[in-house]
């Protein structure tokens, strides 16, 4: 078993690729659109196959504002292959100017990392 791919809600879904194309080495399908449901998405794959679906619709920004609290995932991690790649992308996302949740470093559980932030605030630890 592995995971097929994770599914993330956004507001600026071209914002969010782009950020996701830049930083992680992701290749994008094209967009689909579905005009009945007025949904869009893309998938952007890793090389080992591992995906991330974007998706938007314009009523998403209604449930997002008008939830009171945050369940569900928390953050998901992205191997890069080294300490030297990791602490290199932490340094190019800071140089970007997007936030560094937290900076390279061993955690307790072993994991050489660091935790970024994507554009709408979601969680991604760089690992090696």
């Amino acid at each position: 078993m592995r995971i097929e791919h994770i599914a993330i809600w956004t507001l600026d879904l071209e914002r969010m690729k782009s950020f996701y194309l830049n930083f992680f080495e992701l290749k994008s399908n094209e967009k689909y659109y579905n005009p009945k449901k007025k949904f869009s998405s893309y998938f952007l794959a890793f090389e080992s196959g591992a995906r991330i679906e974007l998706m938007h619709k314009p009523e998403i920004s209604k449930f997002i504002e008008n939830s009171d609290s945050k369940l569900g995932l928390t953050h998901f991690a992205i191997s890069v292959g080294s300490k030297e790649k990791v602490d290199s992308l932490t340094g190019l996302v800071r140089k970007r100017v997007f936030n560094i949740i937290g900076e390279p470093l061993t955690t307790g559980d072993g994991y050489y990392e660091s935790v970024i932030s994507d554009p709408e605030g979601n969680l991604i630890g760089i690992t090696e």
